[in-house]
């Protein structure tokens, strides 16, 4: 049976001044991971997974394991850290998914996205035995939409990016919805995603069905996916 499960981290003041709560819950993360001893685990994306990353390539693990990423960033701190590199079409089946969040309320649900990795991400997660967040506590909510205020984001076709933002706009009249840009020292126009899409963040305010939402959302003819990792 698949699991879920959260770890929230908060340094402790023995820690040097340079071990911060999202390295500090990376690496606490992997060294549970280690006592299971699991053979294939899925990367997240993201800065806590840098320190995990970092933190796996030198344990015992690194010899054994096999990492399955989903993104070209995760990609590439599996290679430069010396790990095996795998896909789901080699193993299918992943023992445990390690992965971070921008919002996690008490029921699990997390909203994810601000890299703009949320599909590739939740496409492991659903092969995976285990899935396991990590995240340092302010990550930490009661209800999802008052602490990460930048918006759910939705991936979608170019193609089809203004129809979309009409349609959003008709069905939630009251939500700030922004086609994400990307850093005009980096490029001109849109950010695109690993696959190709444009993100559309849709603010709606705290949420009182995440499940809910995602299924209204997701049914939009052109929405890839959408950064709401709902009972998973």
């Amino acid at each position: 049976m698949r699991q879920g499960s959260t770890t929230f981290k908060q340094p402790s003041s023995t820690l040097p001044d340079n071990v911060n709560g999202k390295k500090w819950a990376g690496i606490k993360a992997i060294q549970d991971l280690i006592e299971s001893k699991p053979s294939v685990i899925g990367i997240g994306s993201g800065t806590t997974i840098v320190h995990a990353l970092e933190y796996l390539g030198k344990s015992p693990l690194a010899e054994t394991v096999t990492c399955i990423p989903t993104s070209f960033q995760t990609r590439q701190l599996i290679v430069s850290n010396k790990l095996r590199l795998g896909s789901l079409e080699q193993y299918p089946v992943v023992d445990v998914m390690v992965d971070g969040a921008d919002e996690i309320d008490p029921d699990l649900n997390a909203i994810k996205g601000r890299r703009g990795c949320f599909f590739q991400e939740k496409f492991v997660a659903q092969a995976s035995r285990k899935y396991v967040l990590i995240a340092d506590v302010s990550k930490k909510s009661n209800q999802l939409g008052t602490v990460w205020k930048q918006g759910i984001p939705v991936e979608v076709m170019p193609v089809a990016a203004s129809s979309i933002m009409i349609t959003l706009e008709k069905i939630f009249p009251k939500a700030n919805l922004n086609l994400r840009m990307a850093a005009p020292t980096h490029k001109v126009g849109p950010v695109v995603t690993d696959n190709g899409n444009f993100i559309i963040d849709c603010d709606f305010g705290p949420l009182k069905d995440p499940l809910e939402l995602y299924k209204e959302l997701k049914c939009i003819s052109g929405v890839l996916d959408v950064g709401l990792f709902c009972k998973m």
